[in-house]
């Protein structure tokens, strides 16, 4: 079965979101990140 282009986006998405998560943990930003992590996947 094929996968839908809007659950690819939506995994690419969440993948973007961990990345982004993890660069601004290198920035000591916790509470920023979390929120960041929770809203995006």
């Amino acid at each position: 079965m094929k996968e839908s282009i809007v659950q690819q986006k939506s995994f690419q998405f969440s993948l973007k979101i961990i990345s982004l998560y993890k660069e601004l943990l290198k920035e000591n930003e916790y509470i920023v990140s979390k929120q960041l992590l929770r809203s995006g996947t």
